[in-house]
């Protein structure tokens, strides 16, 4: 039990503002297109950034999935596909390589946020930084659903398999049927009850809520806040400086 309690406080806990100004600076800078080396090399070392805090909080499985793909497309972008290549496949592998370059360190980011942070603790850093109840209740529901329909998922798919009803052994027709159908009529479950939740603890009540988490942004919390706010400023003034 102690064991258990100390390797519990080893784990970075940060605060939700904290991890909320990080996806909005990779949100930012994903958003430009990186062209010289530096840029390159800037977006690359924020995105190890993300990986290192999901190492910090026990998910190196989900981290090595993420540094994976992340580092399989850089390389086919970088050495096995040029912009002359032809055919429908290379130019689909073209496409999905330069999603996953663009756009996985704002995904890993926004992982990150939501494996990592509890309701209470969104609310209240919301409520801390005046947010319309309106988006703060939006974003509390999207937050809770990603994590259940993936829960909700496995569930069917272990349950189809254990019906023998697989893509790759199986008809297709009985995998949509059988998988798809039910995953939809979840997800209106899902929404629903998220919704109910949210209106029985008073989200949208017209009083002020109170919260028993007290947040407080730490040393490691201004120090991460500052180390984004620089790779940011860097990268602008990379890409921009010579244009102006």
């Amino acid at each position: 039990m102690d064991a258990g309690m100390d390797r519990s406080r080893t784990k970075l806990h940060l605060d939700p503002r904290t991890k909320l100004f990080m996806v909005f600076v990779v949100s930012v800078i994903v958003l430009m297109t990186a062209t010289t080396p530096l840029t390159w090399a800037l977006r690359i070392g924020i995105t190890f950034v993300p990986l290192a805090l999901l190492v910090a909080e026990g998910r190196v499985v989900s981290a090595l999935r993420f540094g994976v793909l992340y580092a399989v497309a850089l390389v086919l972008l970088r050495f096995f596909i040029s912009a002359e290549s032809t055919g429908l496949l290379m130019s689909l592998l073209i496409g999905y390589c330069a999603i996953v370059a663009q756009f996985m360190p704002v995904i890993i980011m926004a992982w990150y946020l939501i494996r990592t942070t509890q309701i209470g603790e969104f609310m209240s850093a919301m409520q801390k930084m005046h947010v319309p109840d309106g988006i703060s209740i939006s974003l509390a529901v999207v937050m809770r659903f990603f994590p259940t329909f993936k829960e909700e998922y496995a569930a069917i798919r272990d349950a189809m398999r254990m019906r023998g009803i697989m893509l790759g052994g199986g008809s297709i027709v009985k995998m949509v049927e059988y998988r798809m159908v039910p995953l939809l009529f979840s997800c209106v479950n899902i929404g629903d009850e998220l919704s109910a939740a949210a209106i029985t603890r008073g989200l949208g009540a017209n009083v002020k809520r109170t919260s028993v988490i007290e947040l407080k942004l730490t040393v490691t919390d201004k120090l991460l806040m500052l180390c984004f706010a620089c790779l940011a400023a860097l990268f602008v003034a990379a890409k921009y400086w010579k244009a102006l």
